[in-house]
């Protein structure tokens, strides 16, 4: 039915060339995701039929019969979009340092900026990646505020906005990072001790260094690790004790937001998280390997486009 060796492309020209060929793009994707022949979603049979003209397969299993495509149980199901759309798409948004609009998607794929929207943050659902690893070794964390700058704002729109000091009427998010390894990163209700406290115990190492700026929610952590505070009203770094590195993933994710994005609903601001914590995390890697990555972990996650609208409600 195909074979398995279609080359992973190494860069975008290529992957653009190999994906107009929808034969290749198919075998691609079903190497990708069945790497020892086809499955069906449905009950899980490995027996099939192949449908050559509809590039769909049939399951063999008496109980069910069903006809299903590699798109099935993926980002990609329900979508009218070719493949070559998709993992253009792919490509795109897992190699672009600071992101990339749907406007742009829109005028480089040439669909709808609606189409755009929704696909985007469909590929942002197959970026994020869960781990029951802890952090370990030496960690630091830090909290932030994303909203616009007050600067910015007509007089009248910052009147109405902004009723308060520092991070009122923003979006609290919350991150932690192994010095030299992984970052996780999330949206978080309040900076809280109890908030902040529950996922450091959470997500680092019992024992481990931990470096944190001089803020009271970090209070009473020295019984688990050995806390080491910089208080930035005085000083920024003393010898190895600073919090440079989650700071330099939040100046890379402000980036982001303030030149691609522009403005977030805070409803959906943890997706642009699971993007960014996607990218850092696997900056070692170079683009072919990322966007495959990304294609690789399309399976089994699917959100709808009234479920994403029903975030604003």
């Amino acid at each position: 039915m195909y074979n398995r060796s279609v080359k992973d492309p190494e860069t975008l020209v290529e992957a653009i060339r190999m994906f107009s060929d929808p034969d290749v793009a198919f075998r691609f994707m079903c190497e990708l995701r069945w790497p020892n022949g086809p499955v069906c979603p449905i009950c899980g049979c490995d027996r099939y039929s192949f449908l050559k003209t509809r590039r769909t397969f049939k399951c063999k299993n008496n109980q069910c019969y069903k006809q299903y495509s590699v798109k099935q149980g993926t980002i990609f199901e329900d979508s009218p979009l070719g493949l070559d759309v998709w993992l253009a798409a792919i490509w795109l948004i897992s190699n672009a340092k600071n992101g990339i609009s749907s406007y742009e998607i829109m005028r480089d794929l040439n669909v709808t900026q609606k189409t755009a929207w929704f696909l985007l943050h469909r590929i942002r659902l197959a970026m994020k990646t869960g781990t029951f690893e802890k952090l370990g070794n030496r960690v630091e964390s830090d909290e932030t505020f994303i909203g616009g700058l007050s600067k910015n704002m007509h007089k009248a729109e910052r009147a109405k906005k902004i009723t308060g000091t520092g991070g009122v009427n923003k979006t609290c998010v919350f991150g932690m990072i192994e010095r030299g390894g992984d970052v996780i990163a999330m949206v978080v209700p309040d900076r809280s001790r109890t908030t902040l406290q529950n996922i450091i115990l959470g997500n680092v190492e019992k024992g481990c260094q931990l470096f944190t700026d001089a803020l009271s929610s970090y209070a009473g952590l020295d019984h688990r690790y050995r806390h080491e505070i910089i208080d930035h009203a005085f000083e920024y770094v003393n010898g190895e004790i600073h919090t440079n590195s989650i700071e330099n993933f939040w100046a890379l994710f402000k980036r982001c937001v303030k030149g691609t994005y522009v403005s977030i609903m805070p409803e959906h601001l943890d997706s642009y998280l699971d993007e960014e914590v996607f990218r850092f995390n696997e900056r070692r890697m170079n683009d072919g390997d990322r966007f495959r990555k990304v294609a690789s972990q399309i399976s089994g996650k699917r959100i709808q486009y009234s479920e994403l609208i029903a975030r604003g409600r």
